[in-house]
């Protein structure tokens, strides 16, 4: 990897398709190689958002509706943006995030009705910043959300929607990475953890 200027890299995918464990080995290729990127994670990634993130991940599934959860994703990603990402980008530091807007556009706005409007509305005014390059990691809905459930970690409000939902998931980040083919590369992530790894570093090297 170049000297250059600091890029912003988030990865996006349905729930248990392995983005926290690729965005952490991402960020260790990239340390490896003379950067030092910031390691952050969504809904959270600042004391505030992360405030928020126990609102979203635990609960009851039909605890909020989706127009509340914009609303609540957005105060938490705007949080992260002030306090981690553009302080980062600043200082010349990568920045490496396990989900970023993509998730609000697919969980809220394009699975749970027709919101992808009010989605894109609020973060035109809220936020207003895309990643410099999104990795979409994609793998059987079936076999990611059995992975999911299997941690038992407690942030699991969004897999106890079921399969059902997470194929619609699936499609819609399939269908975003169609629209937006210069910034969107889906990564199979249904080989192993190292293969996929190198798939990934491969994307983020040819940024590079």
């Amino acid at each position: 990897m170049t000297a250059g200027r600091a890029l912003f890299i988030s990865l996006e995918g349905i729930d248990g398709s392995g983005k926290s464990t690729q965005a952490r080995r991402l960020a260790e290729h990239m340390r490896a190689r003379g950067r030092d990127p910031v390691l952050t994670r969504e809904p959270g990634g600042a004391p505030g958002a992360e405030e928020i993130r126990r609102l979203l991940v635990e609960g009851d599934p039909a605890r909020w509706s989706p127009e509340t959860e914009i609303l609540l994703f957005t105060a938490a990603r705007r949080d992260h943006l002030e306090r981690t990402i553009r302080p980062a980008l600043a200082a010349g530091r990568d920045v490496v995030t396990d989900r970023f807007a993509d998730s609000t556009r697919v969980y809220q706005g394009a699975t749970r009705g027709d919101l992808r409007g009010l989605v894109d509305e609020i973060h035109a005014a809220a936020i207003g910043v895309e990643p410099d390059l999104t990795l979409i990691l994609d793998m059987d809905p079936e076999v990611a959300l059995e992975r999911g459930l299997a941690r038992a970690s407690g942030e699991d409000r969004f897999e106890e929607f079921g399969l059902p939902f997470q194929e619609k998931l699936r499609a819609g980040f399939l269908a975003l990475a169609r629209g937006a083919p210069e910034r969107c590369v889906v990564i199979d992530a249904s080989e192993d953890p190292d293969t996929v790894a190198r798939h990934v570093c491969e994307a983020v090297n040819a940024r590079l």
